[in-house]
């Protein structure tokens, strides 16, 4: 009689650490997630600071569009001559936070 219910704790305890591994396991399943959702918060927060950095350095030029994905600028629009489209792509990389900057800008004509 005192093996049964030895044997019977045993599996009742055996029971309560896999539901309690089980929970734990969940647990830090959520907190991953919920780090990987803040860090793609972080990162849209960030391009979005990115932008309108670039857009305020850029103020004299609001024919020129900026848009910025995962730190990746993208700047679109048309410009007066190279030279503006030039000085234009050298201020969107110096901001900190830029990793690249891609220019969909044209020349208009005269």
């Amino acid at each position: 009689m005192m093996t049964n219910k030895l044997i019977a704790r045993l599996m009742v305890a055996t029971a309560l650490t896999a539901a309690a591994a089980t929970g734990t396991a969940f647990a830090a399943g959520q907190q991953d997630a919920a780090m990987a959702g803040a860090a793609k918060a972080g990162t849209a927060t960030n391009d979005d600071a990115i932008t309108s950095k670039i857009k305020a350095s850029l103020a004299d030029q609001k024919q020129i569009g900026v848009t910025t994905a995962d730190g990746v600028v993208t700047l679109s629009g048309s410009v007066a001559s190279t030279d503006v489209g030039t000085k234009a792509i050298q201020v969107a990389s110096a901001v900190p936070g830029v990793k690249e900057v891609k220019s969909e800008l044209t020349v208009a004509s005269k």
